[in-house]
């Protein structure tokens, strides 16, 4: 069996992030995508399709019971929200039957809900589900989501041309000119493919999708566990305030999950610094999976002011053991964010024993760490003192691993 361990560097980040002063911490809130996909059929099924009262009825959700108040600011509608063609004036417009007083509206309810308002738009002709893009129209748009309130874009990559770089440059560019500030939720980095640079994304982006869209199912919560886990060409390291990778949305309370799967998605996501995007019908989730979205403690992790994405530090995967380690840097200097995922889908418990070393911690004077999930506190520990723990499959143990005081050191 061997053990791998990579030392985290503790250095903020150096590349240079879009300039519209938003991002400071990876963002927060609700998207349709996942849970509402592109139901457009408001005749059959008036409670779940894309239109003006379910977006409501999410914001009444999100600022009366506690995720406004815990962090989750932006509404987000994707997909299929337009008419299918442009007014004849070139505008972009929503669907009349589903949108009946128009976006406008909506955003202002939105927004008299304490909440801030996404929309989407693809960098080609066309979106993904064949509505109008914003090719050849990119500052009429923008200045119409400005009109209309719009805090947030989130730009894909459907139909993209071979211009598409310059495309989402130009799109950022535009958005900037309105002079409202507009988050900039870009899947850039997914058009680029196998060639890309994340510092250009990083300089036109806010936040960037780098791997593919997350579904209600185990596996691809894995797949991207395992993509971030990689790091290829490093790119956790280019993330930091102003721009951040963007794991795709959270199915917590969806209806794959199990309530611990659902712990280690929020918890590693907590963890690689992702914006938090909820998509799950709030009007009827189950309790254990709102506490766990509303969980203070995962929050603090996410949203922690130092800006330092963590990542992983070792990694285990042979037939018997299938065990990976990951490591965050979090404020005040010198505590961690520390999560130990049992990567194995068996039966079988997995035992870690491990020193406070081989899981990337330094101070010598050792640590105490408090479990996140559980609260059950562990330590105090010196360095070479090991945590023995037992991990149920697809389980995560997160914990807050803090340096022991001078004082605790007396009885250490």
């Amino acid at each position: 069996m061997m053990w791998s361990v990579i030392i985290l560097c503790v250095l903020l980040p150096l590349s240079i992030g879009l300039d519209n002063g938003l991002a400071r911490t990876p963002p927060m809130g609700w998207m349709s995508w996942e849970r509402f996909r592109c139901n457009t059929d408001c005749k059959n099924d008036p409670h779940n399709c894309i239109g003006a009262n379910l977006l409501m009825q999410m914001a009444d959700r999100m600022a009366e019971d506690g995720y406004l108040e815990a962090g989750y600011e932006y509404l987000s509608v994707d997909d299929c929200w337009m008419a299918k063609e442009r007014s004849q004036m070139g505008t972009l417009v929503t669907d009349p039957e589903r949108f009946p007083n128009g976006m406008k509206a909506v955003i202002d309810y939105v927004h008299s809900r304490g909440l801030k308002f996404g929309i989407y738009g693809s960098v080609g002709n066309k979106t993904c589900k064949g509505y109008p893009g914003n090719k050849y129209h990119m500052a009429r748009d923008a200045a119409t989501y400005a009109e209309w309130g719009v805090d947030m874009l989130k730009f894909d990559c459907c139909n993209p041309g071979p211009n598409f770089v310059t495309g989402f440059e130009q799109m950022g560019n535009y958005l900037n000119k309105t002079g409202r500030p507009i988050l900039y939720n870009c899947a850039l980095a997914i058009c680029m493919g196998p060639k890309v640079d994340y510092n250009l994304v990083k300089k036109y982006c806010n936040t960037w999708r780098n791997y593919e869209d997350v579904e209600d199912n185990w596996k691809y919560v894995f797949n991207i566990i395992e993509f971030y886990g990689k790091n290829d060409k490093n790119f956790l390291e280019i993330a930091g305030p102003g721009g951040w990778n963007d794991a795709d949305q959270l199915i917590v309370g969806d209806f794959s999950l199990s309530a611990a799967q659902q712990q280690t998605q929020i918890g590693l996501w907590a963890i690689m610094a992702s914006p938090l995007f909820m998509s799950v019908d709030l009007r009827n989730i189950v309790p254990t999976a709102k506490q766990l979205l509303l969980n203070k403690e995962v929050l603090a992790i996410h949203q922690d002011s130092l800006g330092i994405a963590g990542r992983r530090i070792w990694n285990i995967d042979d037939h018997a053991v299938k065990l990976e380690s990951w490591l965050r840097p979090l404020s005040p200097k010198g505590r961690y964010a520390v999560g130990i995922f049992n990567k194995n889908v068996g039966g079988l418990l997995q035992t870690v024993n491990r020193t406070m070393s081989q899981l990337g911690l330094t101070d010598e004077n050792g640590y105490t760490m408090k479990e996140i999930f559980t609260g059950i506190s562990y330590g105090p520990y010196k360095l070479s003192d090991s945590l023995v723990i037992r991990i149920p499959p697809t389980n995560l143990f997160l914990a807050v691993a803090t340096p022991v005081t001078e004082k605790e050191l007396i009885v250490f």
